[in-house]
């Protein structure tokens, strides 16, 4: 059997990766589900069982360095081994710097120990469970890991953060046979940027980037979970992510306008 890890798995694209393993594996699956909604997660768990797979439900609050560490203490005595460890658990953020009053500044702390800490917190204590399977890392981070998007200053900070964290620890894990796949997705159709932070750290209760051509959670989650089994080092989603990403070599202010050209107007600084 295998034991895989799967954290911010109460919705989104977590939640979709949870059902594509349990659909593909069946019964030779036990997912560890973990996010701070347990009604939500106990959901995805039935479904996940209907497909065959061993579940366990792992309220979990990323943010927290202790309930990560029993996040993964809880998987082991479970199942007692950890194969796959999925850090999907994020929030988002959409403000203009110069819109952040000073008071306020906290919740780019509190998203850096959401996006890029909870990652940390988790991969550490997993790390004797992984080496020993042999076995594969996932850090969903986004393109905005990649290339600084306007008006998201605080994510695109976590995000390239754990895209440093995690490319150097693929280079620490070349020999141990642990494979780490940091995957970057554009814009998916979920709900995380109408949950996330505002520029008064309150809930924006709305996108602030154009979303006519998100891409599908099923599609995103089937390539990050192709990326995992090929274990590949990355998966850069969209044509023009991966072609952002070069062309910021040669043409660094190319890819500032097509950045700015991804918002919507009302949230363009002006």
């Amino acid at each position: 059997m295998k034991t895989i890890v799967i954290t911010g798995a109460s919705d989104g694209i977590g939640a979709e990766m949870a059902r594509q393993l349990a659909t593909r594996h069946g019964a030779s699956a036990a997912l560890v589900l973990a996010a701070r909604n347990e009604e939500a997660l106990k959901e995805v768990s039935a479904e996940c069982q209907a497909r065959g797979a061993a579940t366990l439900v792992v309220r979990t609050d990323v943010s927290d360095q202790t309930q990560c560490r029993n996040l993964i203490a809880a998987a082991v005595q479970a199942f007692g081994q950890i194969d796959a460890l999925i850090n999907n658990a994020g929030m988002s953020a959409q403000a203009l710097f110069e819109e952040v009053k000073s008071e306020d500044l906290g919740w780019y702390e509190d998203l850096m120990r959401i996006n890029l800490w909870g990652s940390v917190w988790c991969t550490h204590a997993a790390l004797p469970y992984l080496q020993q399977s042999r076995g594969s890392i996932v850090a969903v981070s986004s393109l905005a890991g990649l290339v600084g998007v306007p008006g998201r200053t605080a994510y695109s900070a976590t995000k390239f953060a754990m895209t440093g964290f995690f490319e150097a620890l693929r280079a620490e894990l070349k020999t141990a046979g642990v494979s780490v796949t940091t995957a970057y997705p554009g814009v998916v159709a979920t709900q995380i940027r109408h949950r996330g932070f505002n520029a008064a750290g309150a809930p924006a209760g709305a996108s602030g980037l154009k979303e006519d051509d998100a891409m599908s959670v099923e599609t995103c989650a089937r390539l990050i979970l192709e990326g995992m089994d090929r274990r590949e080092r990355e998966v850069v989603m969209t044509t023009k992510g991966k072609l952002g990403r070069w062309l910021k070599l040669v043409a660094p202010g190319v890819v500032e306008n097509m950045a700015l050209a991804a918002l919507k107007d009302e949230v363009k600084p002006h």
